[in-house]
């Protein structure tokens, strides 16, 4: 019997969303779509909020993923920046845990590093390693679209090993592992 599994991979952003989909036949992937929501037009933050959590619910409804990865904010020099980030990650992540989607973040350097085997690959170097692993004919202009596609090739790579990101089943678990940062 084969087993089969659908993978959505997100690159959050404020400007760009970036997502792909695979899907794993008896541990084989398959390219299934990658694209991008684009948000530069829109002033309002939260309106682009609202718009990351109804594309991601509508992926969702759509495709049925088995499973969701997601690239982590990394720390950087701008707070603001870090913050506007962390939203987005969170929006999409409770658009993935609102279906009961399994969510799984990655580090940025573990995702480049499950693709390309080297943490400090440029973008540029992990979509040519993804359009070789998959056997996509072109590339995109923003390679946003194959940072999120790159998320869910990691999480395939490291299905069934001990991921060193933090995964959640549903609301629960996140309150459960996240107890400091919930109010009461």
């Amino acid at each position: 019997m084969k087993s089969e599994k659908i993978i959505l991979g997100i690159d959050p952003g404020t400007t760009i969303m970036g997502f792909g989909l695979i899907k794993v036949v008896d541990k084989k992937m398959q390219f299934m779509q990658l694209n991008e929501l684009m948000l530069k037009k829109y002033d309002d933050p939260y309106v682009k909020l609202k718009l990351i959590f109804e594309r991601t619910v509508e992926l969702i409804d759509t495709y049925h993923p088995d499973e969701m990865a997601i690239e982590a904010p990394f720390f950087g020099k701008n707070v603001q920046s870090m913050l506007k980030l962390g939203r987005a990650q969170g929006v999409a992540m409770a658009a993935g845990l609102s279906r009961q989607i399994p969510v799984t973040e990655y580090l940025p350097k573990k995702i480049k590093m499950a693709i390309t085997g080297n943490g400090n690959s440029s973008k540029e170097q992990v979509a040519k390693m993804l359009q070789s692993l998959l056997g996509l004919k072109t590339l995109p202009k923003n390679l946003d679209s194959t940072d999120g596609l790159a998320a869910a090739v990691c999480h395939h790579f490291n299905s069934g090993k001990t991921v060193a990101g933090k995964s959640y089943t549903g609301w629960e678990a996140f309150v459960k592992q996240n107890e400091k940062r919930v109010k009461k």
